[in-house]
């Protein structure tokens, strides 16, 4: 239940008059059509290939990476086909270009990439102003002798690199910020003085596109997002890569660097066996390295699913499953092997919307949305 604070009031009662819905925490809605999520096909061990898997964002753009596949390209070209057409996506403010910003207003990107055939890597964290930080990423591994470059070395690196620099904050992402701000600081709204008190946010949203983002950013102020994307492909021959992309936490601290960037938490990929990766409340992950644990887990027997339910367990175990506290996180878990078998989890088996958690697949025949396996069966991730 939402704690009902002045703020929350102050916000609520502001976007109350406004249009209700909103969006995904986790990644837009589908631009194009989509086929309806399919639950059977969850974790069926057919071993076919290529597959390419990503989080439910990715979906609308799986056909781009199988393309890559179907060509023969290299896997890890396929999944970067894929993220980094959510990074461009001004829409999806997990990623890239319309990303989030941290609490000074500022985008900052975080991304690594695992290329199985080679066993090399590559990440970037803290990156201003580069909208495809997975690019960048590849590019750490293919023309450096590092792994991970952070924060200014990081842009300078990709400007020297020719990625050209742009201004990651769009309008929409802005207005948020401004209204997490009113929120959160008696310094950023109208005064008692004002005849606009408590009118803030309506004074912001004066335009009728802009009003139609109220429900949006009600929700990822009462809410901030986690949101991110994780993609991995297998090709016919087996070989298997992967990336994972993020904006962060919103409103973060300025630096702050999630599981995203982290080889073993929030992407590993071990050719011999698979790749594993997350999305979500990133800090969680690191302090169980999820991504190097699901492959273990495979390297052991485990199927996709099971090492996917395996790290959630880790996570709980953290907290001695205290549900309480548990509930104001969500993360979930993806997992691809070398064979074709492919499976993920999430903490809550449902987001606050009570509508079952999903992640996206495409077994060469078509892109589809699949059900994840829950931890819990129930509702959670109210930050």
């Amino acid at each position: 239940m939402i704690e009902w604070t002045r703020r929350r009031f102050f916000l609520a009662t502001a976007i109350g008059a406004c249009a209700a819905g909103g969006r995904r925490l986790f990644g837009k809605t589908p631009a194009r059509d989509v086929p309806p999520p399919d639950s059977a096909l969850q974790n069926v061990a057919t071993k076919a290939r290529p597959i390419i898997i990503s989080s439910a964002n990715g979906v609308a753009h799986l056909d781009d990476g199988m393309a890559v596949l179907k060509s023969g390209g290299d896997t890890l070209d396929a999944a970067l086909a894929v993220v980094t057409k959510v990074e461009d996506d001004p829409e999806d403010d997990s990623v890239g270009y319309g990303g989030l910003p941290n609490e000074e207003g500022v985008v900052e990107l975080d991304a690594s990439v695992m290329h199985g055939p080679t066993r090399r890597a590559g990440a970037v964290a803290s990156v201003h102003n580069i909208k495809n930080p997975s690019l960048v990423a590849k590019a750490v591994m293919n023309k450096t002798n590092h792994v991970f470059i952070v924060g200014e070395g990081a842009r300078r690196f990709a400007v020297d690199e020719g990625f050209q620099e742009m201004n990651l904050l769009t309008d929409r992402s802005r207005l948020a910020w401004l209204a997490w701000k009113a929120t959160s600081s008696e310094n950023w709204r109208p005064g008692l003085d004002s005849p606009e008190w408590k009118e803030k946010i309506a004074e912001l949203l004066d335009t009728p596109e802009r009003q139609a983002w109220a429900a949006h950013i009600e929700q990822v102020v009462a809410y901030p997002p986690t949101g991110t994307i994780n993609c991995l492909a297998v090709n016919a021959k087996g070989e298997i890569s992967g990336t994972t992309t993020t904006s962060g936490l919103a409103w973060k601290i300025p630096g702050r660097v999630g599981d995203s960037p982290v080889i073993g938490a929030g992407l590993f990929v071990d050719g011999d066996v698979g790749g594993g990766g997350s999305t979500g409340r990133g800090e969680e992950n690191i302090k169980i390295s999820g991504g190097h644990t699901i492959v273990e887990m495979m390297r052991q027997g485990k199927s996709p699913k099971d090492a996917c339910l395996e790290a959630l367990d880790r996570v709980v175990r953290n907290y001695a499953i205290d549900k309480s506290r548990l509930k104001k996180f969500h993360i979930t878990f993806y997992a691809l092997n070398k064979d074709g078998e492919h499976g993920s989890a999430s903490l809550w088996a449902k987001g606050l919307d009570g509508k079952p958690h999903h992640y996206a697949v495409h077994d060469g025949v078509k892109a589809q949305l699949v059900e994840c396996a829950g931890y819990f069966d129930a509702v959670g991730g109210d930050y």
